[in-house]
C-alpha cells in the first residue's frame, strides 16, 4: 500500500487480476440493448419532400458563395450612392421608381397642366435631385427624389414678384416650449409632405417637361404651373401664404411678433 504525496492517505494496491476484472462504468453494456444498424451512408439524411428549393441545383462551393456575397455588397453599394445625373439614376430601378413616385405627387396635387409651346415665353428647365435618407443607425431608410426648377434664371417683375418667406425666430420657439413645460402641456409635431407643392402660384410660369418623362404624343409641349414647385424663387412665399390662410381659417391668429407664431 502506498501513500499519496498530496494528502498523505494510503492508496490501495490493485493486482493485475483485479484490474482486469474491473469494469469501467462507461463500458457497461446491457445485454438486452441492441445497437442500431445504420442502413444509410449518412445519419442526417432527410426526405426529399422536406427540402425547400430545387433538388437538381448543384452544391455551391465556398468560392461561389464568396462571389455571390461580393455581388450583394456591390448592389447595396450602388443603392447607397446618390446619382449625380439622370443617366446615372437609370442604372438602378429604385431611383426610377422614386422619380415616378414624385411625379405621381405632382399629378395628385395638380401642380401643372400640359400646354402648347408659346413664342417669346421664358421656359424654366427642371432638374432631378437624388438623396439617400438614412436612419439613426446609418441604414438606408429611403431613396428620395425631388423634381426642382432651375429658378436662378427667373427675373423679378416678370415671372416672380415676392420671394421673401418669414420664418420663426428661435427666441419665439424657446418661449413657446417654456410655456408648454410650465403648463404641463403636450407638443405635437407634424410634417407636410412636399409642402411647397401646396402653395398656389399667381404668376404665369412655364417649365419644360422633365427628363425621361416626356409626353410621347406632345413632345414639344411645356407645362404651365398652377403650384410652386421647389426651386422657384416665390415657392417659400407661396407656401407660407397658403399655410397661414389655412391656420387663420381654423380660428388661429398671429402673435404679436407678426410672422413668428400663431395661436388659438
Amino acid at each position: 500500500m502506498g501513500n499519496d504525496l498530496l494528502f498523505g492517505l494510503p492508496i490501495p494496491e490493485v493486482t493485475s487480476a483485479q484490474s482486469s476484472s474491473t469494469v469501467s462504468p462507461h463500458t457497461i453494456v446491457q445485454p438486452d440493448h441492441q445497437i442500431p444498424q445504420h442502413t444509410r451512408k449518412w445519419t442526417k439524411d432527410h426526405m426529399l419532400d422536406n427540402i425547400i428549393g430545387q433538388h437538381s441545383r448543384p452544391v455551391s462551393t465556398r468560392l461561389q458563395l464568396h462571389k455571390q456575397a461580393l455581388f450583394c455588397y456591390y448592389d447595396a453599394f450602388l443603392i447607397s450612392v446618390e446619382p449625380k445625373t439622370y443617366k446615372d439614376a437609370l442604372t438602378q430601378s429604385c431611383w426610377i421608381e422614386a422619380m415616378q413616385e414624385d411625379l405621381n405627387e405632382f399629378e395628385r396635387i395638380k401642380v401643372w397642366e400640359l400646354a402648347p409651346r408659346l413664342d417669346k415665353v421664358m421656359v424654366i428647365t427642371l432638374k432631378w435631385i437624388y438623396k439617400v435618407k438614412l436612419d439613426e443607425l446609418g441604414g438606408i431608410l429611403k431613396n428620395k427624389v425631388r423634381l426642382v426648377a432651375r429658378g436662378y434664371g427667373q427675373e423679378e417683375g416678370i415671372n416672380f414678384q415676392e420671394s421673401f418667406a418669414p420664418v420663426a425666430r428661435l427666441e419665439a420657439i424657446w418661449i413657446f416650449l417654456a410655456y408648454v413645460a410650465h403648463e404641463n402641456m403636450v407638443v405635437y409635431q407634424m410634417d407636410v409632405k412636399t409642402a411647397f407643392l401646396n402653395g398656389n402660384l399667381w404668376e404665369e410660369v412655364y417649365v419644360s417637361q422633365p427628363n425621361g418623362f416626356v409626353d410621347q404624343d406632345n413632345p414639344n409641349h411645356m407645362y404651365k404651373l398652377k403650384k410652386a414647385p421647389y426651386g422657384l424663387k416665390q415657392a417659400p412665399r407661396a407656401w407660407y401664404d397658403m399655410l397661414s390662410s389655412f391656420l387663420i381659417s381654423q380660428e388661429f391668429s398671429k402673435g404679436f411678433s407678426g410672422y413668428d407664431i400663431v395661436h388659438l
